[in-house]
């Protein structure tokens, strides 16, 4: 551990791949790796890429990608796959659309499979963008699957939420109407060279109109990677945003959220293990038993159960 420490703080790319490795396995040495690194954490400006499949997310932020570093900035993407039901494999197709940057030193990009965890994120999502973060990236994407409504997860994990939006979605609006534009510190239009990008803004522009938000609505912009338009102005509001925040005490109440989410989903899933190891599987096929003949009710077996772990 203490090799592998010495070569990722010199900067060894092998190095922090291994130890990425080692955290996503969610094993006791990947936990030691988060409490060595952790303290120096807390430097990069974390940006969640988000938005319904199709939407161009992946292409978005690969031009993101080549416009900071253009302006000298280095970055990290985490690329969110979603994983096979059956298997928990993943295709990993966003890291073949981001080949482009794949030999740049400045540029790491790391896909994951969400393992069927809900709002389009993976689960240890959280430890990866902190070892990123301690590497040194000045800028982290997280870009999600695309799973329309469950994507508000990702606004309590980044501190800035770029939703995108492309046209020919067909219903897409009518999920934003339910809630999701509410997540977005910017709006996006996507392939705005495409037909129905101008409609997609009137839409999003009269949804914008109507929301309760009376403190900052997020600016709407529109972007073709082809063209090159808007990609730059994007960038520009990013950094705008995180000027905003820290401008304001919005960077350490967008932190303490994330944190609390975290420290509560930790505190959850070892519950859960524990729970798992000390149920005598007799005493859990006899709760089952009990629940199907309808003379046990479901939250009272649960809360028998936990009762082996909390007391």
């Amino acid at each position: 551990m203490d090799d592998l420490m010495t070569s990722f703080r010199e900067g060894d790319r092998r190095a922090l791949a291994r130890v990425i490795t080692r955290v996503e396995a969610e094993s006791e040495v990947g936990r030691a790796y988060i409490r060595e690194l952790y303290p120096q954490t807390g430097r990069a400006h974390v940006v969640g890429i988000t938005g319904n499949a199709g939407a161009g997310k992946s292409t978005l932020t690969a031009a993101l990608t080549a416009e900071l570093r253009r302006r000298g900035k280095t970055v990290a993407i985490v690329a969110v796959d979603p994983s096979s039901p059956f298997t928990q494999g993943a295709v990993l197709g966003d890291r073949i659309r981001m080949r482009e940057h794949s030999l740049d030193p400045g540029v790491y990009i790391r896909s994951m499979a969400s393992r069927d965890a809900t709002g389009g994120l993976a689960p240890a999502l959280d430890d990866v963008v902190c070892v990123l973060d301690a590497f040194g990236f000045d800028l982290v994407f997280v870009e999600t699957t695309g799973v329309g409504q469950a994507e508000v997860e990702i606004s309590r994990t980044v501190q800035t939420t770029v939703l995108a939006n492309g046209p020919g979605n067909g219903d897409d609006i009518q999920a934003l109407k339910a809630g999701v534009i509410e997540i977005a510190d910017i709006l996006v239009v996507t392939k705005a060279d495409q037909p129905g990008a101008d409609q997609l803004v009137s839409h999003l522009n009269g949804l914008l109109s109507l929301s309760s938000a009376t403190d900052r609505l997020p600016p709407l912009l529109k972007t073709s990677v082809p063209t090159g338009e808007g990609v730059s102005e994007l960038v520009d509001a990013i950094n705008s945003h995180l000027a905003e925040l820290e401008a304001s005490d919005g960077l350490r109440e967008a932190r303490n959220r994330s944190t609390r989410q975290q420290v509560l989903a930790l505190a959850r899933a070892i519950v859960v293990r524990r729970v798992g190891a000390a149920a005598n599987e007799a005493e859990v096929a006899r709760l089952v038993h009990e629940v199907v003949a309808r003379r046990l009710d479901p939250h009272t077996a649960a809360s028998k159960l936990a009762e082996l772990v909390l007391g």
